[in-house]
This record gives structure tokens, C-alpha cells and sequence, in this order.
């Protein structure tokens, strides 16, 4: 019995090894499958993966092959659900079938949305040519960035010369009548207040213009150290209480002690110093604006509110635009620039933090700076770092 087994094993590993030996012979006999050719050439393939612009491989048809990533994120190219990539556009689609079918290059300037639609439209050259015979190649380049910032450089210098003429017009009309009334002191006497008052706007106008370009030029803050907010919450407010005196408004200030942000106590009181000046302006006599400085969630925030005359929605959403002005009657009076906010907004930013405002019609405004609060744990070893630069006074 046992050598019948045994002979039935010897058997099945005789054959197990002759038919593994046959099919491996049949293989050798048997032609291998030729590649499958890619559907980008490996040069072009090569060229393409150092290329920065966004690129899409095509076929004559305008069938997408292959697409960089850039090229989805740009919203070039998409690809849906199990659907294969699609040029985004009709548009592009029928220009990269022309090109396909009657060769030659095309270039267009056109706007497309983006992948993720809180990025916004993508403004993009689109340069279309052939690649071999039967290829089409795309490239764009991204111009969004560029043509926006053009465009606020163009509305800036337009602001800015418009604010510009209003006073220096006065003083050049007020200097004129000046001559005129030689011969009438009370009348000299008026129209120099004046010529001073337009002179004064417009050196604050020229300050804020060259701390605003400062601002939007830098990049790290230079003599960043520990600032304590109580301080800079008092030096920022002593230069407003002489004015909010004289128009009978009381100014409340409430800051507890402890409280330490990290960055330049020189911008911030002049954020502070923005905000509180525009709360006193906009706020009508005998009534009360208030200060506070707390820390909340990781945060520590200045507020200034007023009992003013508030904001609308509509003008709510635009009051950190430079040269905007919620009132332009007031702001002239006030001898107000348009420009405060800006500047905080842009203090804000970079501090690595935020500004916000609160307000509705009738019922008063409230700004919020809001700041990374500084640790304790952490500053002795900032201010080493600091040379020895200690608290900010």
C-alpha cells in the first residue's frame, strides 16, 4: 500500500514538471506582445515635465491625452465623475480643433473659472500649436495676479491724484484771496486758518500715502518685539482726547493687564490711533465711544465702538478700501483721508492677523483688531532672540 503512494506522488511531480516545461517552451515559440506606444513621446515627455506653464497634450480631434496639474487648477481642463478630461471651455474646444485640423498657432487672452470657485476667475494666455503631426499642444500662462495688481496700481495713482488736487486747489484759491484782502486783516486772518487747515490735510494725506506704500512694499516687520496692549492702547488714545473733549464725547477704556502681542508697537498704536480717530469723527456730540482690549480663543483684540451713525451693508463690505469714505461731507470736515483703514487692515495682516467691523445704520459701529496672542511660555526665548530688545513701551 505504501509504495503504491509512493508512486503516485513520483507520478504527479513527473508531470507537474513536463507540462510546466511544455507551456514554457510553447511561450518561447509565441511572439510577445509589441508595447503599447505611449500617448506622449518620451522627448516631448521630457520637455514638457520641466515646462512652468500649465500644459494639455491633445489629439487632432481636441481630445485630451494627458494635462498637468496646473492645468486642472487653473480650470483648463475637467474631469467629472468617471467621465474622461475634457478641455473646461466650448471655447478652447473649438480652437484647439482648428488647430488641429488647419495646423498654424492661436493665441487668446481669456478668463476661467477656477477648479475651487472661492479662487475666482484665472485670466490666462493660451498659446495653441501642433506637436508633430498629429498632436495638439496648449500652454497657459497665468496672468491673473499680475493684470490685478496693474489695475490697483492704475486706480491707486487715479485716488491719489484726484485727493491730491482738493487741497493743494484750496490752498492755491485761498493763497489768491489772501493777496485779494491785503487790506482786511479779519479776512487774512480767516482764509490763513483755512490755508492751514488744507495744508495740515494735506501732509496727513502724504504721510499716510508713503505709510500705506511702506506697508504694502514690506514684508517682515523690522523691529519686531513683545508689546503690551494696555500701553499701546494709552499712547494711541492721548493724542484723541484733546479733540473728543472739545466735541463733549466721552472716551471709555477698559484693557486688562498681562495682555502681549508680538510685532511693532509703532504700528500698532497706529492702528489703534486709526481707529479710535475714526470713531471719534464719526460720532456725533455728547455721546460715547469705548475701548477695550481682552484675549478670546488664542487672541488678543482691541476694540473701538462708537454710537455713531453707523454703517450700511453695502458700504460695510468696502469701508477697508483705500480712499472710501462712508460720508465724503464728514470726511472733508474731519480733514479725513480715505485711507485710515486701509492702513490697519494692512497692519492687521501683517501681524498675522485680522480686522473686522460691526455696525448697521443708527445704531453705531464697532472695529475689532484682533492679534495672535503672545505666550508667556515662549517669550523669554523670542526676546533673546531679540537682542535683548525687552517689552515694547
Amino acid at each position: 500500500m505504501l509504495a503504491l503512494l509512493l508512486a503516485g506522488l513520483v507520478g504527479l511531480v513527473i508531470g507537474t514538471v513536463a507540462m510546466t516545461a511544455f507551456m514554457w517552451s510553447e511561450r518561447r515559440r509565441l511572439p510577445s506582445n509589441p508595447p503599447l506606444s505611449p500617448l506622449v513621446p518620451e522627448p516631448v515627455a521630457e520637455v514638457l515635465s520641466i515646462v512652468r506653464s500649465a500644459y494639455v497634450v491633445l489629439d487632432s480631434a481636441g481630445d485630451v491625452l494627458h494635462a498637468a496639474p496646473l492645468a486642472y487648477s487653473l480650470g483648463l481642463v475637467h474631469g467629472v465623475g468617471g467621465d474622461y478630461p475634457r478641455l473646461a471651455t466650448r471655447e478652447l474646444i473649438a480652437l484647439a480643433s482648428r488647430v488641429g485640423q488647419d495646423g498654424g498657432l492661436r493665441e487668446e487672452r481669456m478668463t476661467l473659472r477656477r477648479a475651487h470657485q472661492v479662487d475666482g476667475d484665472a485670466i490666462l494666455d493660451v498659446r495653441i500649436g501642433m506637436l508633430g503631426s498629429d498632436r495638439v499642444l496648449l500652454l497657459a500662462e497665468d496672468r491673473t495676479r499680475e493684470i490685478k495688481l496693474e489695475a490697483t496700481r492704475r486706480d491707486f495713482v487715479a485716488n491719489v491724484s484726484h485727493e491730491l488736487k482738493t487741497p493743494v486747489g484750496a490752498i492755491s484759491l485761498l493763497a489768491e484771496t489772501v493777496e485779494d484782502a491785503a487790506d482786511d486783516p479779519d479776512a487774512v486772518r480767516r482764509f490763513a486758518g483755512r490755508m492751514r487747515r488744507e495744508s495740515t490735510r494735506l501732509t496727513r494725506l502724504v504721510s499716510e500715502i508713503i505709510e500705506l506704500s511702506r506697508l504694502q512694499g514690506g514684508a517682515a516687520i523690522p523691529d519686531a518685539s513683545a508689546v503690551r496692549l494696555d500701553r499701546v492702547v494709552g499712547d494711541a488714545l492721548a493724542s484723541h482726547l484733546t479733540v473728543a473733549s472739545a466735541r463733549g464725547i466721552e472716551v471709555s477704556v477698559s484693557t486688562r493687564p498681562g495682555l502681549i502681542a508680538f510685532g511693532s508697537a509703532q504700528l500698532l498704536t497706529t492702528a489703534i490711533s486709526n481707529l479710535i480717530a475714526n470713531a471719534i469723527a464719526y460720532s456725533s456730540p455728547e455721546t460715547k465711544v469705548t475701548v477695550k482690549a481682552r484675549a478670546r480663543g488664542g487672541m488678543v483684540e482691541v476694540s473701538v465702538s462708537d454710537q455713531g451713525i453707523g454703517i450700511s451693508p453695502e458700504n460695510l463690505e468696502r469701508v477697508f478700501e483705500r480712499f472710501f469714505r462712508v460720508d465724503p461731507a464728514r470726511s472733508r470736515a474731519t480733514g479725513g483721508t480715505g485711507l485710515g483703514l486701509a492702513i490697519v487692515k494692512h497692519i492687521a495682516t501683517d501681524h498675522g492677523g485680522e480686522v473686522v467691523a460691526q455696525s448697521a445704520p443708527g445704531k453705531g459701529s464697532t472695529f475689532t483688531l484682533r492679534l495672535p496672542a503672545y505666550s508667556p511660555d515662549n517669550r523669554k526665548s523670542t526676546l533673546a532672540s531679540q537682542s535683548g530688545k525687552g517689552l515694547a513701551k
